[in-house]
């Protein structure tokens, strides 16, 4: 046998009636009916097989059964109201994906969301950094928003600022003489610093060896910075404790780089905020 079900409605008259002890005032209340709620009620002493209320020279007055059920029905109503406010809390939380850069993930987007989540709270930003060569093609399917470095002059989305890649490394660290062997802290296949760093050496007919390769920037930064090696990085983000190399340390010029905004099609309005935010941003800030 099954336990009947207790109707919320069902219980809201039950509640009215046993509150102002009256058929009527919970009727008015409720805007309903008196006989719609004196229904009510009935269908839920059938349901429950019990009395609820007993009727008084004044009014009604809870039974025994009336008064424990009493607490029961506050209770699954407040508990419903509950779980429908969390749920339409969640449905207005917005979540926005954002993939980007290590270095600009790291330096230059995270106060910039810092400022977007005082004026945007209820937009909640997932934001995940590496490299961003195959990061556009996945627009829609993982990311909403995307900043990716292009060649200079070159690449689909919103131009935000051109960066100049330069060579790095420590104070202390010398590039020795042209035909001395660079080793050097680059990123994994895929990246554009690792080509350019490549080519140009070969062109310059300079000998070179990967001494370290990762995807994280706080890794070749520290090999760097350890006088290990050499890397490549934006000029605009270079970390405080390398120093920039140049033609004067025999090292060849390197190409500049586009920092390109991409947008899903579709793009939500929470999204569309984040990515109106950023553009605004980072192209009046200029090369940092």
């Amino acid at each position: 046998m099954t336990s009947p079900d207790l109707d919320p409605d069902l219980l809201k008259a039950f509640l009215a009636v046993a509150e102002h002890r009256s058929f009527t005032r919970a009727a008015a209340i409720l805007n309903r009916t008196q006989s719609a709620v004196s229904v009510q009620i009935r269908r839920l002493e059938e349901r429950l097989d019990v009395r609820l209320f007993h009727r008084t020279r004044s009014g009604v007055a809870l039974s025994a059964a009336g008064q424990e059920l009493l607490g029961y029905a506050r209770r699954l109503l407040d508990l419903s109201a509950e779980t429908v406010d969390a749920l339409r809390a969640r449905k207005r939380e917005a979540v926005v994906r954002l993939g980007v850069m290590d270095d600009y993930g790291t330096i230059v987007v995270p106060p910039l969301l810092a400022q977007f989540a005082k004026s945007r709270p209820e937009i909640r930003v997932e934001i995940e950094t590496g490299l961003t060569a195959t990061m556009p093609a996945r627009l829609g399917e993982a990311y909403d928003l995307v900043i990716a470095m292009h060649p200079a002059g070159h690449g689909d989305g919103e131009l935000l600022r051109r960066e100049q890649a330069v060579w790095a490394a420590a104070a202390s660290y010398s590039a020795g003489a042209p035909h001395d062997m660079l080793p050097l802290a680059l990123y994994p296949p895929g990246c554009l610093f690792r080509q350019w760093a490549a080519d140009a050496l070969d062109a310059a007919g300079r000998p070179w060896r990967l001494a370290f390769v990762s995807r994280s920037l706080a890794a070749v930064e520290a090999i760097a910075a350890q006088g290990l090696a050499i890397t490549v990085v934006k000029a605009g983000t270079l970390p405080p404790r390398l120093r920039v190399l140049s033609e004067r340390d025999g090292l060849p010029p390197l190409p500049a780089a586009d920092i390109r905004l991409h947008r899903a099609h579709n793009l939500s309005r929470p999204a569309a905020l984040l990515a109106d935010h950023l553009q605004r941003a980072i192209s009046e800030s200029g090369a940092i």
